[in-house]
């Protein structure tokens, strides 16, 4: 195998599990904003959990297509073009939770927030099930022909993998964001966390772990099994120290579920990056899919110089607000909008032409997630 297609495979599986990882919890507080909270305020402490962060997080996601498209493109192409409308609807799903992110304080009305809070959690599902779809059918298989492109309709694409993938990622990012509600938040909501926690573990762990094996049955090799092996372990660590009251170790223990988790299926898929179910002749390979060495060794120079400061910045960010979340840091919930209102009213009223508005009703004010 060449070195350099086989290093940028590697990072790429590297870019996905660091995507899965903090986005993961992130996409799970999304849907836990139905499925957990049951007041307003406990919405808020879920909301500025991953307020600081939850931006930072997609950008893996950005980085993990974006090396994809450099230095793999007819896997590039051959993924987003047959799965164009999945993953389409993955971008929608993105766009309305950003802008609910932003959107959900700025009104004091409970209709207002709930449709909103439907917004986050409906986005975080169809974002996770999308993203979990695309991954399990680029390592078990879509009908491509000679030339890489998609045989069959719009759906052809649907498989038993395709929900496997999806309920997989769906699964861990509702687990993974309990484990982290109970590292991040104190109070009822971190109890409460850590039971949902403890008691959903054991079932939500079944899809990756169902995805491990069908990729070791259909193409495993002895260290891929072993890895998927030690995967099972962490997740029965996770659940052990989960019980016992250690938040931190049980959150590195299931985050070194998903690592095992996607090196194996990673592994097991390698040196294919697409395989074929009409012809394993037309699978596509890290030899015929890749850009050439020069592009290659020049991606391996920038990502060398950049990717640790994007770690270390990412790292930096956590680490200042690495403090707990509780209710008692909420403050009361305010509306935006209707004080700009009144304030025009006011001020037309007085004079029609005086000063603008003060700095604190701009619209372009920035407040903390509500």
């Amino acid at each position: 195998m060449e070195l350099l297609p086989t290093i940028w495979f590697i990072a790429i599986a590297v870019l996905w599990t660091g995507y899965l990882f903090l986005e993961g919890f992130d996409l799970g507080v999304g849907m836990l904003m139905k499925l957990f909270a049951r007041t307003n305020t406990e919405r808020r402490v879920l909301l500025n959990t991953i307020g600081p962060v939850w931006d930072g997080n997609e950008v893996w996601l950005l980085t993990a297509a974006g090396a994809t498209f450099a230095a793999f493109p007819l896997w590039y192409a051959s993924l987003f073009s047959a799965l164009y409308l999945p993953l389409l609807a993955v971008l929608v799903a993105l766009i309305f939770r950003a802008v609910a992110f932003e959107y959900r304080g700025k009104v004091d009305s409970e209709k207002w927030r709930r449709g909103w809070d439907w917004a986050i959690a409906v986005g975080s599902f169809l974002a996770a099930f999308g993203v979990g779809a695309a991954l399990a059918l680029t390592t078990t298989g879509l009908p491509l022909n000679a030339n890489g492109d998609r045989t069959g309709g719009p759906m052809s694409w649907f498989s038993g993998y395709a929900l496997l993938g999806g309920f997989a990622v769906v699964a861990f990012a509702l687990v993974h964001a309990l484990a982290f509600l109970a590292l991040k938040t104190d109070g009822e909501v971190r109890h409460r966390a850590r039971r949902w926690f403890v008691r959903l573990l054991p079932v939500a762990v079944l899809p990756m772990i169902g995805w491990m094996v069908a990729l070791q049955v259909l193409a495993g090799k002895p260290w891929t099994w072993a890895i998927a092996s030690a995967g099972v372990v962490a997740a029965v660590l996770a659940w052990r120290m989960a019980r016992t009251g250690s938040e931190g170790r049980a959150f590195s223990a299931l985050g070194g579920f998903l690592v095992c988790a996607t090196a194996s299926i990673f592994g097991a898929a390698f040196p294919v990056v697409v395989p074929s179910t009409i012809d394993p002749a037309f699978n596509l390979t890290i030899s015929n899919a890749s850009s050439s060495n020069y592009t290659l060794g020049l991606m391996s120079i920038v990502a060398a110089i950049g990717l640790p400061l994007v770690i270390a910045y990412q790292a930096w960010t956590y680490w200042v607000f690495r403090r707990r979340v509780s209710a008692a840091h909420i403050p009361e919930a305010h509306g935006f909008l209707p004080a700009i209102a009144a304030k025009v009213l006011v001020s037309s009223k007085a004079a029609p032409d005086s000063a603008p508005l003060d700095d604190a009703a701009r619209p372009g004010d920035r407040r903390p997630l509500a």
